[in-house]
């Protein structure tokens, strides 16, 4: 060899060596925290290092800074608490949005404060554009107004201040509508109005309509104005993202989403918009987009694992708020009343035996007893001899169900998608709709269904309830309101241990969504997806866990919220 291909070949090597040199270290090592990872034999740790967005090992600091070099990133917790990142398990994206861009009326504690928030936004609406708002519940109003039918408020109050703009306010639920006397007349809603398969419009003693529309009933306001502007889409969709970050999620299963709402949610994870890993269910009622998206087949891990879509969501019934879930007895406060089968049976039937020849995931909303039979009939039937198959289909809330059908969960491989807040916010009214015994015996039954081997996916339904993990962990610990009552909680029996709180909010809804592998448990080859608080919520008293804050979220090895209030880690 001549010298002066030696010298080359040197310096080649030199330089090999010196990249090499410079790339040895990891990315990240965040230290000096207490870190919960749910992996069993070693739940806690004091370090975590994550290269390339992913976890390369955890464990103590003194072993894991030796993977470092001059340009790793050393996070100083300060003492924080880390968890793997937060995962909403049933959630509406741009309702979250849009309650913050139109009448947001939950917590208010009357008829009289809706009315009073909906004059304030007709004083800066042009005359005769509609006025939306979401949110009032007539069973947590601390007064009741002198005009009520059929326990629903009627739209005479409304109408009389605001008598220039057609309103309607959606339920907190989602399930029904109160609507005004203008909003009436431009839909041509009167006395002659029969009621839609699967809903109703409540018309009073004379046979005039009271405003209130229930269940499938709302779809004559939806053909009514332009709920699709793209601008407003985004923005919706854009406050929403921030709205979770804010709370500590990494992680969102969007409970149903028409073709439109997708292209949208694509779009912005081409563009790196999305942040969160969201679990897409296709919405069952369009027909199009369900064909379309099962022609196309299931797609999964999409733009770096932040998007999949491989289930549909399908509505048995409605919400027990309403009056609309579908119960096998009579409601014990209306007698005669069983609720709303709102989707036709032979149809949910013909949809899951669709979506099983296309290796779909389905997802079933179903609320009252008669509702979690039928779905689970049909899940049994569709499944035959592939019942314990990797199918991990869904019923979404399985807020009430008879006893008998508890156990068929996990004997059918069924995940319970329940959100542990709807127990805080409705148990003090829902013992009317339900009475002593069923209440006792098969409504919010967490401790039953996890004893019998299922994993609930746990989560706030928002914008039915704030997209809060925190308040849903402390109503899965406590079976207490938010406001600590009652002192041992309704049916304490049903609680659940902070470990399972814990993990209903990370690898359960991992295991819903088939991503288990990748995210929900701290551990080496998993995405670096982390929640941030200042307080330890597995030892703090149930009363503190209210009081937690969100420090940071780490989605992929970067923090995409940071709280103002707290000194930034280093």
């Amino acid at each position: 060899m001549s010298k002066f291909k030696f010298l080359l070949l040197i310096s080649v090597l030199s330089l090999f060596i010196g990249c090499n040199q410079s790339n040895n270290g990891v990315d990240q090592i965040l230290h000096n925290g207490i870190i919960y990872t749910l992996n069993e034999s070693s739940p806690i740790v004091k370090a975590i290092a994550v290269e390339n967005g992913k976890i390369v090992e955890t464990g103590a600091f003194d072993e894991l800074k030796k993977m470092a070099d001059d340009q790793t990133e050393l996070v100083d917790l300060n003492g924080l608490f880390v968890y793997p990142g937060f995962i909403e398990g049933h959630g509406h994206i741009f309702g979250i949005g849009n309650n913050i861009l139109n009448v947001n009326l939950m917590g208010l504690e009357s008829y009289k404060q809706v009315v009073e928030k909906v004059k304030e936004r007709a004083k800066v609406t042009p005359k005769g554009e509609w006025i939306v708002g979401r949110g009032w519940h007539q069973d947590k109003w601390i007064s009741q107004p002198e005009s009520m039918f059929q326990g629903f408020p009627t739209h005479h109050q409304l109408s009389e201040a605001i008598p220039d703009h057609p309103v309607v306010l959606s339920h907190a639920s989602g399930h029904a509508s109160l609507i005004n006397a203008k909003a009436m007349e431009i839909l041509g809603i009167d006395k002659k109005n029969g009621n839609p398969e699967g809903g109703e419009i409540f018309k009073d003693i004379s046979g005039n309509p009271t405003g209130i529309l229930n269940e499938t009933a709302q779809q004559l306001v939806a053909s009514a104005f332009d709920q699709e502007n793209p601008e407003e889409k985004k923005k919706a969709l854009s406050l929403a993202i921030e709205e979770c970050l804010k709370n500590g999620l990494t992680g969102f299963h969007q409970a149903g989403s028409i073709i439109a709402d997708i292209n949208l949610i694509e779009d912005f994870a081409k563009n790196d918009l999305l942040k969160l890993r969201m679990h897409l269910m296709i919405a069952g009622y369009d027909s199009v987009t369900i064909q379309q998206q099962f022609e196309a087949g299931p797609r999964t891990g999409l733009y770096g694992d932040h998007l999949n879509i491989q289930a549909i969501k399908l509505y048995a019934d409605g919400a027990l708020g309403s009056r609309g879930a579908w119960l096998l007895d009579e409601y014990e406060d209306s007698p005669g009343v069983h609720g709303h089968n709102v989707t036709p049976i032979n149809e949910i039937k013909t949809l899951v035996k669709k979506a099983y020849s296309y290796d779909f995931q389905v997802c079933t909303h179903a609320i009252g007893d008669r509702a979690n039979r039928e779905v689970l009939n049909i899940y049994e039937e569709v499944l035959g001899d592939s019942i314990m198959s990797d199918h991990r289909y869904r019923i979404e809330h399985a807020q009430h169900i008879d006893p008998q059908d508890i156990p068929r969960f996990s004997q059918l491989g069924v995940y319970p998608a329940m959100q542990a807040i709807h127990m805080s916010s409705d148990r003090p009214w829902a013992i009317d709709r339900l009475g002593k015994e069923r209440i006792e015996n098969g409504a919010y039954m967490w401790r039953e269904l996890i004893d019998q081997g299922s994993k609930i996916v746990n989560g706030t339904d928002a914008p039915v309830e704030p997209v809060n993990p925190l308040a849903s962990f402390y109503a899965s610990v406590s079976r207490k309101t938010l406001k600590g009552t009652p002192e041992n909680g309704f049916e304490p029996s049903q609680k659940m241990t902070r470990e399972e709180a814990l993990k209903s909010y990370t690898i359960w809804p991992a295991y819903g969504a088939f991503m288990e592998d990748k995210v929900g448990s701290i551990e080496p080859g998993k995405y670096a997806d982390f929640t941030v608080l200042n307080k330890d919520i597995m030892t703090i008293s149930e009363s503190e866990i209210l009081e937690t804050k969100v420090v940071k979220t780490i989605i992929g090895g970067k923090s995409v919220f940071e709280n103002p209030n707290f000194v930034k880690t280093k």
